[in-house]
């Protein structure tokens, strides 16, 4: 692999392509050496980011189009959604989500914002920038200090 390789599809901002992506992240983050876990968070990540696109950017406009970038190295991958529809003041948003607490009624907690809570809390970086439509930015690394810290304390 070189210093990175970079992989970009467009699709329609309809919700059947969801799972296209969630697949194509799936199998790009196995190539990278991600751990199952860690391609579970990636995939709810980025389905929250595109899910976003297909319900807030384009209202009632059908041929808007979500962009996925992945910029693939040896120890992370940076993922990209992108769309020119329409944007959100990010830090009002942010503001008014969490932190959630156990004692919070259910039937009382915040709708909205849920996806980029779950973003960040999934994901190492996550960087939105809202001009021109809104564009988010995320990385994750693999984790393999971890693998070799188990295997350290493995005794035979």
């Amino acid at each position: 692999m070189r210093a990175f390789d970079y992989i970009e599809i467009r699709v329609p901002a309809k919700p059947q392509y969801v799972s296209v992506i969630r697949l194509t992240i799936s199998g790009l983050a196995v190539r990278v050496g991600f751990t199952y876990d860690e391609i579970e968070d990636l995939k709810i990540a980025t389905s929250e980011a595109v899910t976003n696109v297909v319900h807030h950017a384009y209202k009632e406009d059908d041929s808007g189009e979500v962009v996925i970038g992945c910029a693939l190295f040896d120890d992370k991958i940076e993922i990209m959604v992108a769309d020119y529809g329409v944007s959100f003041n990010f830090e009002e948003v942010k503001s008014k989500i969490g932190p959630y607490h156990e004692n919070e009624n259910v039937a009382l907690l915040r709708e909205g914002g849920l996806g980029i809570y779950l973003m960040e809390t999934l994901m190492d970086e996550v960087k939105l920038n809202n001009e021109g439509g809104v564009t988010v930015f995320m990385t994750k690394y693999v984790s393999r200090e971890q693998v070799k810290g188990n295997v350290e304390r493995i005794t035979t």
